[in-house]
């Protein structure tokens, strides 16, 4: 029996996005335990980056659902949530939240090991979010039946 090549690429997506997913649940937890820290510092509440771990635990929620039932209205959630999540992440670094000065002198850097946490916990999250709305758009493509010529 010859399984259409379609149905192997939802296959193999799937698969990566749901490597995708861990990795990205695993930068959420890590970006919670640094806001709980930076919170306890400052004593302080940083909505926005609170909002955005929401909505990213939110739209990992989404996806996941959407990669086990095959549910491409579930990864479109998912692209729109997690891409307003990084957004949001991103916004809150534009207000000065955070501050990144002195990130290149590594003289000092056991006084700036939280802000390194932070810049790599931003730029690992960006660039998983580029590799996981790539792979929902193929899957989304390979999941969604044929269109019929007439």
């Amino acid at each position: 029996m010859v399984v259409d090549s379609r149905y192997q690429k939802a296959a193999k997506g799937k698969s990566r996005f749901y490597n995708l997913i861990l990795a990205q649940v695993i930068i959420h937890l890590c970006a919670v335990v640094y806001l709980f820290i930076l919170t306890s510092k400052k004593g302080t509440l940083d909505k926005l980056a609170i909002s955005s771990a929401i909505t990213g635990f939110f739209s990992l929620f989404v996806g996941e659902l959407g990669r086990r039932h095959s549910r491409a209205n579930f990864l479109k959630v998912y692209m729109t949530a997690s891409s307003l999540a990084l957004l949001l992440l991103l916004f809150d670094v534009s207000q000065g939240n955070y501050t990144f000065e002195g990130m290149g002198d590594l003289s000092n850097w056991k006084a700036k090991k939280l802000e390194l946490f932070e810049m790599i916990h931003i730029c690992l999250g960006a660039l998983l979010q580029i590799f996981a709305t790539s792979t929902v758009i193929s899957l989304v493509g390979n999941m969604s039946l044929p269109k019929r010529a007439s």
